[in-house]
């Protein structure tokens, strides 16, 4: 089965930098798109950026220009580099990925999520 597994969250000053990772492991035939969301108190859970596999990014326009999303696909693996971060950045932060499984099972997959706040 499938997991995505996050780390690299925490605490952070305004300003300050955080990257993220977070690794798909199971049994997968191939990982389309992957992407991270987040979803701060009160709000709904919003794409931060994605990655599709052939290379193209897409960002929100509250973060273009400050996070970068890369993937490693040997590892399927996603990353966002987090710089310039500000408080309204404080939010939890999630992985997806959009997985073809063997057998032609497709499946959206979530993380868990991670924390990340960022302090004045």
């Amino acid at each position: 089965q499938v997991q995505l597994v996050e780390s690299g969250g925490g605490l952070v000053q305004a300003g300050g930098s955080l990257r993220l990772s977070c690794a798909a492991s199971g049994t997968i035939f191939r990982i389309d798109a992957m992407g991270w969301y987040r979803q701060a108190p009160g709000k709904q859970r919003e794409l931060v950026a994605a990655s599709t596999s052939g290379g193209s990014t897409n960002y929100a326009d509250s973060v273009k220009g400050r996070f970068t999303i890369s993937r490693d696909n040997a590892k399927n693996t996603v990353y966002l580099q987090m710089n310039v971060l500000k408080p309204a950045d404080t939010a939890v932060y999630y992985c997806n990925a959009a997985i073809w499984r063997p057998g032609s099972y497709f499946g959206n997959y979530w993380s868990q999520g991670t924390q990340v706040t960022v302090s004045s």
